[in-house]
């Protein structure tokens, strides 16, 4: 049983550490999107692995996976409902060329 809990969790680690470089090492917006949506997607594996492999009798982690879930929907459609805003006034997502966005 332990085994399969550090299984999950190392795959969780692995998808944490490929966002975690993906979101930091890119300049494209879109990359840098989808580095978030891995690290999200890590988090949501090990939410699942500790629900699953320590307390499988209470529904309170099952809601957590949901809400996390949710989180990635709503920063999907917002990350790229900015990225089309922005290609469509500067014709680029480079984060490079952003630098006139100061807020």
């Amino acid at each position: 049983m332990i085994l399969e809990l550090m299984i999950a969790l190392s795959v969780g680690a692995g998808l944490f550490g490929v966002g975690l470089y993906g979101a930091l090492s890119q300049t494209n917006l879109v990359m840098i999107i989808m580095g978030v949506e891995l690290i999200l997607a890590a988090a949501l594996v090990n939410v699942v692995a500790f629900w699953r492999y320590l307390r499988p009798d209470e529904p309170a982690a099952q809601m957590f996976a949901l809400i996390i879930m949710v989180v990635m929907a709503v920063e999907m459609a917002v990350a790229f409902g900015v990225a089309i805003a922005r290609f469509r006034s500067r014709g680029s997502v480079e984060m490079e060329e952003a630098r006139e966005l100061k807020g």
